[in-house]
């Protein structure tokens, strides 16, 4: 595990400062986009603080492109999906496995872990932020779930905390991939206090000179510095749950298409440039794991992400082409199939649920 005299090259920094175990993600040009390796040093750190009385809590932050902060993670590292899924690399499967076993080591922490969200928090940096036991945004933070863009689902445990918002809140979230500013998130309930963002430099300091009695005092002391008030969200709540309460996706998309409203206009237009696949398939797995605990959900999204990449191999996978639109030819105009929400059957819905492998050979087994 890298310490505070550590290499400043390193994609994670972990150190111990006073005795709080401090991670800091040092991939700034890549918004601290998540690779295999720093899954695995995070993953390393938390393992090494868990049992050693040393440290009471663990504080986590990104680096940004002017120093500290200003970003915190733009999720796991695409262009590498993209790549490996065409070149068959096996390290693709390893990728999900690992992040979504720290996930789950995340929100089953036995200490206090802080999440210091500022800047941009999407994706797999959602996983590494949203079972933090406190949560802190700032008026820099932008945090989404934006994976039906890219012919993806929101993983990294996405269906476990969105399908805890309250009323449909989390299939509106889930299918549009909105972008929530720090006050709007914790509305939704997926941010615990607010801090400017000008003040995390002076509360990271001071986490290194505060003689802190056990992890309880660390979290008090960090919760200490924030603004729990909770404005009122700026989606139409009552609409929200009416149209995203409804039974399935081309519902959802008519009662919008029929509502004279700017937000139904503009949310309708949204949905109709996502996967039109991937809404039907992110619908049903925000409503399965409404009723499932943090290790079966992680178990069953292991399951659809594999078959993200499977069910049509290579170029054919919905992924690899959303992924190629957006972030590799950048030409934002991805040939999806199906083309149309109308035209996806149940079939090809259900195909992404059935687990390749039996219970005793998952690979997220021995999640508890």
């Amino acid at each position: 595990m890298m310490n505070a005299t550590a290499s400043t090259d390193n994609p994670v920094i972990a150190e111990v400062r006073g005795r709080v175990g401090c991670i800091t993600l040092n991939r700034a040009k890549a918004l601290n986009a998540l690779s295999l390796s720093m899954i695995r040093d995070i993953t390393r750190a938390l393992l090494d603080w868990k049992d050693d009385a040393a440290v009471l809590a663990v504080v986590v932050r990104g680096m940004g492109k002017e120093g500290p902060f200003g970003a915190f993670c733009a999720g796991g590292d695409i262009r590498f999906f993209h790549q490996a899924a065409l070149a068959g690399n096996p390290e693709l499967e390893d990728f999900f496995t690992e992040e979504y076993a720290l996930n789950h080591l995340i929100h089953t922490y036995p200490k206090p872990y802080i999440a210091l969200m500022d800047g941009i928090v999407m994706g797999g940096g959602m996983g590494i932020s949203q079972g933090a036991s406190l949560r802190v945004v700032t008026e820099r933070s932008k945090l989404a779930m934006p994976e039906t863009n890219i012919g993806l689902f929101p993983d990294v445990g996405g269906g476990y905390f969105l399908s805890r918002c309250r009323g449909h809140l989390g299939e509106y979230l889930a299918l549009t991939g909105l972008v929530l500013g720090g006050q709007e998130a914790m509305a939704a309930g997926l941010a615990d206090g607010y801090i400017d963002s000008g003040r995390l430099p002076g509360l990271w300091a001071s986490l290194e000179k505060t003689p802190f009695e056990n992890g309880a005092a660390v979290e008090r002391w960090c919760a200490s510095h924030l603004s729990t008030v909770v404005t009122p969200p700026p989606w139409p709540v009552k609409e929200v749950d009416r149209v995203f309460g409804l039974p399935d996706v081309p519902q959802i998309v008519t009662a919008l298409e029929s509502t004279d409203s700017e937000w139904a206009r503009q949310t309708a237009a949204t949905l109709r440039q996502r996967s039109p696949l991937m809404l039907h398939v992110v619908l049903a797995q925000i409503r399965r794991a409404r009723s499932m605990g943090l290790a079966d959900d992680l178990r069953m999204e292991r399951d659809m992400v594999h078959r993200c990449f499977h069910l049509r191999p290579g170029a054919a996978s919905e992924t690899v082409e959303g992924i190629r639109a957006l972030a590799v030819d950048k030409d934002h105009a991805p040939k999806w199939n199906p083309a149309r929400i109308e035209d996806v059957t149940p079939a090809q819905v259900d195909a992404f649920f059935e687990s390749p492998w039996s219970a005793d050979s998952h690979p997220l087994k021995q999640l508890g």
